[in-house]
């Protein structure tokens, strides 16, 4: 059997099982993650890093 780019041996397409699984773990912590509650956490983080120099 000739060995194709990008295919394992079973005939999976690496490339396209990569994007799927980007899709899903992207969606995954889309779901689960507050934008405004990371920015308000970061800031809180910054201006305590202010404080201890």
């Amino acid at each position: 059997m000739k060995k194709q780019p990008n295919k394992t041996q079973a005939g999976t397409n690496v490339e396209k099982v990569k994007q799927q699984n980007a899709g899903a773990f992207a969606e995954e912590f889309a779901s689960e993650t507050n934008a405004a509650e990371v920015k308000q956490q970061n800031k809180q983080s910054q201006a305590n890093k202010g404080n201890q120099n």
